[in-house]
């Protein structure tokens, strides 16, 4: 079986929502852009029993989760497993566009992947198995590079039929895997420098705006001023929200969007070291070959 992709556009009463899913067997993939031009929530429900990776890439918004009984008001760029049998929210969004990423493995099919796994996936199976809704953690995590550079495979892969099935199954469990080790990481970090959303709503931005100027990137003493946060408290908590350097996002996010110049575009190595901003093409071609094991013009499909 190959993996089908559908997209549809939903019109609400405050909004229009484009939903693009990719069905892998029993796996379903799921990409979801919102944009709100009135205020007000909407309620979301399906009967599915599965166990579901969330991840919110963008936009502030709050939910309630009936099966769980539980309120959560989060902040873009986070991420958690969840299982209920069935879901019944109540979404209030506080941004004028949201955008999100799920992965729902169906409960049985979870279970097998994750029974064996470390301690806290242990006790999550076990409420999992007992038909209990719950969370793997109950502080939700940073989106960090790794996840959103594997999200962002997914939503821009290129092979079709079967190959696309084995990529998704792959990214899937690939994703697991992240989410379910973020959880080790956010216990090492409980008592970190970000105290409160307002401060965790900086560091949001201080990764937007890096993304927004990955050819001209600001530096630090610029982006500190921009989110009105101390070079100190920018640093470590920029670290400890997304487990990485400012500077080693930035690289790897211009490498990235590099990496999809070149399988998308027939722009020449040079044009895209210098689109980038790099200092010179043997520059980009070296810390191309870092990152990826390989040069820039090896990866292309048609050279």
């Amino acid at each position: 079986m190959t993996a089908p992709q559908n997209q549809r556009q939903l019109t609400t009463p405050n909004g229009i929502t484009t939903i693009t899913d990719w069905l892998c067997d029993e796996i379903r993939l799921t990409h979801t852009i919102s944009h709100f031009d009135k205020p007000g929530g909407f309620d979301a429900s399906n009967d599915r029993d599965v166990v579901r990776l969330h991840f919110g890439l963008k936009g502030d918004y709050a939910f309630a989760y009936r099966q769980l009984n539980r309120s959560f008001d989060l902040v873009g760029g986070h991420h958690n497993i969840m299982y209920s049998n069935g879901l019944d929210m109540t979404v209030m969004p506080k941004a004028s566009t949201i955008e999100t990423f799920g992965i729902d493995f169906p409960r049985e099919l979870f279970i097998s992947f994750t029974q064996h796994g470390n301690d806290h996936l242990q006790r999550f199976c076990e409420q999992v198995l007992a038909g209990n809704s719950v969370l793997l953690s109950e502080s939700w995590g940073g989106i960090d590079a790794g996840i959103q550079q594997v999200i962002g495979q997914i939503l821009n892969c290129r092979y079709a039929d079967q190959l696309k099935k084995l990529f998704l199954l792959s990214k899937s469990i690939e994703l697991l895997v992240l989410s379910a080790e973020a959880y080790n990481y956010g216990v090492d970090k409980k008592n970190g420098i970000i105290k409160n959303k307002t401060d965790k709503e900086k560091i949001i931005a201080v990764r937007d705006l890096i993304n927004e100027r990955l050819s001209n990137p600001p530096g630090l003493s610029e982006i500190a001023q921009l989110v009105g946060l101390n070079e100190y408290k920018l640093k470590r908590g920029f670290k400890e929200t997304f487990n990485t350097t400012v500077f080693e996002y930035l690289t790897g996010q211009r490498l990235q969007l590099a990496n999809q110049y070149l399988l998308d575009t027939q722009k020449t190595s040079a044009e895209i070291a210098y689109e980038l901003g790099y200092a010179s093409p043997q520059h980009f071609n070296n810390a191309f070959k870092k990152r990826f094991g390989v040069t820039p013009n090896s990866i292309r499909i048609n050279p």
